[in-house]
């Protein structure tokens, strides 16, 4: 039998893998509801459109080795679709067992109307990621907005739409300027990507445009005084240099203004980067 045949074969001889998760979840401790944890699921794969077209071809395909062979493209979809629901599958155990370690009183939170609709929204975004650290985000968002309440499901379907429409990119640049508050463009770059490159180039447009969709985000912003009560100080303005003036405009990486994620981008993270929640009790 040729590699098609087999690999087909191996794929008919598979359980569908709803099912599997499904079984997957139910080996986690009895105290969460099989039921809650089935609509979890439902709504997680209902999501996404290929799931059910994958389910439906895996029940329908015949293990006729010379339909096989007629056959292939059908088969290279299953082979292809059979990874995807694999990765999908670790995903929603991991998601599983997060929910486990947060503990009970989430219950209610998994079986809301409003969670659910949080659950199919990320699933969607998990669908289109094109990378393993977008979907690893939006797995932290899916468990965390079960389990922190720093901000209403409003603001978290807001932070989808961000890890929808960021690059991995700006991701890196949020990350950095979250792990060292106050690094300026030059710092970010250097500790992201090290030799800085000409002014005109590609990379310095790429990265100017970055710190544009982060800071018109409200993402990140320049480090600004605040007074007693949280508002923001004018800068005073700075005394004028004797001299001609320069003859070159700001660099890309210019070395003297500091970033600071927003409040907002603070929460972002909270929930997308950080595997760590507050449960519900302790919010």
């Amino acid at each position: 039998m040729n590699s098609e045949g087999k690999a087909a074969d191996v794929i008919v001889s598979n359980d569908p893998v709803a099912d599997q998760i499904r079984r997957d979840l139910e080996k986690l401790n009895p105290s969460t509801k099989r039921r809650i944890l089935e609509k979890f699921t439902l709504a997680a794969l209902g999501s996404i459109p290929w799931v059910g077209g994958f389910i439906s071809a895996l029940a329908s395909i015949k293990t006729d080795e010379a339909t096989i062979r007629t056959d292939s493209l059908q088969t290279q979809w299953l082979e292809e679709h059979q990874s995807k629901m694999e990765v999908l599958s670790a995903t929603m155990q991991d998601i599983g067992q997060r929910f486990e370690a947060i503990g009970d009183e989430i219950e209610g939170r998994l079986a809301s109307d409003e969670y659910l609709d949080i659950v199919r929204k990320a699933f969607r975004t998990w669908d289109k990621a094109d990378t393993d650290e977008k979907r690893k985000c939006i797995a932290h968002l899916v468990t965390n907005a079960a389990g922190s309440r720093l901000c209403s499901d409003d603001v978290v379907r807001l932070f989808v739409d961000w890890l929808d429409t960021y690059h991995e990119s700006h991701l890196a640049v949020i990350r950095e300027i979250y792990t060292n508050p106050g690094s300026t463009r030059f710092d970010i770059w250097s500790a992201i990507y090290g030799d800085l490159p000409r002014e005109d180039s590609a990379e310095a447009d790429l990265y100017k445009l970055l710190f544009r969709d982060l800071s018109t985000g409200s993402v990140i912003r320049q480090a600004r005084d605040t007074n007693a009560d949280g508002q923001f100080l004018r800068k005073r303005p700075a005394h004028k240099r004797s001299g001609p003036a320069s003859s070159t405009v700001e660099s890309a990486f210019e070395d003297s203004k500091q970033y600071v994620l927003t409040e907002l981008g603070k929460q972002f993270v909270h929930y997308s980067m950080n595997e760590v929640v507050q449960r519900v009790a302790d919010v």
